[in-house]
């Protein structure tokens, strides 16, 4: 069956004819986005939701959307959306951060040309008749130093810009390397310095719990006296109360914002204010960008529906089109053995740690790390995938470490999964052959070569003769069919393990007789979907 997509807001007939192209269904209702109670009743039926801003995902939309995959989002703000809960229920969602990227860029350089010349004041001054040449006193930008807040895609663009304009251009990025710095011929700075050195200040930064009201009293205090600000990123990075007072005072000699605390802003103390330029979130609005926003986030939805690859999420590694056939074999790979080993732990799970060797240290790990937890949690809590096992993990506080290493040994691609609890440490490792499907190579450090089967048993034991008797008896009374079996050992007399590949699941009155029998230290049932393998 097709998956189906609910378009709830405009997007263009374009993007539409794009689902529709791959093999999606969909039905575009743009209005729905508006009538919450009919989005609720119809969202159960979609694998995806593509969205603007004028839909609210909220966690009550999110509980009713019982078959929903992912969530596209046609620009970059994802204000609108709840994205825990839909981490938490296992839902991608995406964004588009490239396709307007330009559009909010040129926007944040015309706010800015028009704070330094007064153009929306001169240009309504001479409509009404008056010729005040001597009243719009303006600055040049040429020879000013511009400060960047955030240095991502649009910041960056935005600093390309003002080194072109012949800007002094300093960036502040926690994430901004020198030579990336370098390459953009801007000077990397700390945020004070962008505070008392610069003549206009540009904020590209999303809202986080460090970035709302980045821009207060304390941060005008440093600045220069005359300095302007310019807002194209997200309402709330700046107190717009603070920012009123600023302007009073003639300290901040302009402001450009096209962003708001509360939105649609119908009032706000920034109207009305001679030396505030006021746009209402224009920052996207171009055809060219609402029409590539709309492109690419039904591209990005039909791959991942259709292919399984995922870009620009929010909350899940990315997964390019050209890399997920590779990488589809070992994410089951690691889905596999942390199923494995969240089936034989018993106890809560202190730490996790995840070994990459060969050809796998060098691919999408951050995939198969999600899928190893994946599995991992699944025995306890059956409704987990990619998504939500990241959370899931951190809000258990286990401790998730990763080692990668290219020793090119007998096997190209190799994962180790080493659990640890209070008391016990748990290892199992494997690899994917030329078939494409999993195998496990070593458990406890012993090593052996068998495949993933439905219904099956790990029993543990010391090295000792009769045990292949014990199983074969115990089984046989009971009627338990062994459909393969597979032995192995750290030395004579040592460690030693069982896997039992059985036709149904095996009864809990056979494990309870097995248990009992002391040359069995430990038995446990375990169990595989091998649908996808």
């Amino acid at each position: 069956m097709a998956p189906r997509v609910l378009v709830s807001d405009k997007l263009s007939p374009t993007a539409v004819q794009i689902f529709k192209d791959r093999g999606v269904e969909v039905d575009y209702l743009p209005d729905l986005g508006k009538d919450k109670e009919k989005l609720l009743e119809v969202i159960g039926q979609y694998d995806g939701l593509a969205i603007r801003s004028a839909t609210k995902v909220t966690e009550k939309l999110i509980a009713a959307a019982t078959n929903l995959k992912v969530i596209g989002r046609a620009g970059i703000g994802v204000d609108n959306i709840d994205i825990p809960a839909a981490s938490r229920r296992g839902m991608i969602v995406m964004n588009t951060p490239f396709g307007n990227s330009i559009t909010t860029a040129e926007h944040a350089i015309a706010l800015m040309f028009a704070v330094a010349r007064q153009l929306p004041e001169a240009n309504a001054s001479t409509h009404a008749g008056k010729w005040e040449k001597n009243r719009f006193m303006g600055v040049e930008i040429t020879g000013k130093t511009l400060g960047v807040i955030g240095c991502g895609n649009i910041g960056s663009i935005v600093a390309t810009r003002g080194v072109g304009l012949k800007m002094k251009v300093i960036a502040y990025d926690p994430f901004l390397s020198e030579s990336r710095a370098e390459e953009l011929g801007v000077e990397k700075v700390e945020l004070q310095e962008i505070f008392t050195r610069s003549d206009f200040i540009t904020l590209h930064t999303p809202m986080t719990d460090k970035t709302r009201g980045i821009i207060n009293n304390d941060a005008f205090a440093k600045m220069k006296d005359g300095v302007r600000i310019i807002n194209c990123a997200r309402g709330g990075l700046v107190v717009e109360a603070d920012l009123v007072e600023a302007l009073k005072s003639g300290k901040v000699a302009g402001a450009g914002i096209d962003v708001f605390e509360v939105e649609p802003a119908t009032e706000s103390p920034l109207f009305g204010m001679d030396n505030v330029v006021c746009t209402p979130h224009l920052g996207a609005s171009t055809s060219e960008a609402q029409e590539n926003v709309a492109l690419q986030v039904a591209e990005q939805m039909s791959d991942y529906l259709i292919k399984g690859a995922v870009s620009n999420a929010i909350n899940m590694p990315s997964i390019s089109a050209e890399e997920a056939p590779r990488l589809k074999p070992l994410i089951k790979l690691a889905e596999v053995l942390g199923t494995f080993v969240g089936q034989a732990t018993d106890e809560p799970i202190q730490e996790v740690e995840i070994l990459f060797d060969g050809a796998t240290a060098s691919m999408n790990t951050r995939a198969l790390i999600s899928a190893a937890l994946a599995g991992l949690i699944r025995p306890m809590v059956s409704d987990v995938n990619m998504v939500s096992a990241p959370i899931m993990a951190k809000e258990r506080g286990v401790i998730l470490s990763e080692i990668k290493r290219d020793k090119s040994g007998v096997f190209d691609g190799y994962i180790k999964l080493t659990v640890k609890t209070g008391t016990m440490t748990r290892t199992i490792a494997g690899t994917v052959f030329s078939d494409g499907k999993p195998r496990f190579i070593q458990i406890k450090g012993i090593n052996l070569d068998a495949e993933v089967g439905e219904h099956m048993l790990y029993t543990t034991n010391d090295d000792a003769p009769g045990i292949i008797g014990l199983l074969g008896t115990i089984c046989g009374k009971h009627g338990v069919n062994i459909a393969n079996f597979h032995l192995g050992r750290d030395r004579p007399g040592g460690d030693a393990i069982a896997l039992l590949y059985l036709d149904a699941p095996f009864p809990d009155h056979v494990l309870e007789e097995l248990r009992a029998d002391a040359r069995i230290n430990s038995a446990k049932p375990l169990h595989f979907d091998v649908s996808s393998i």
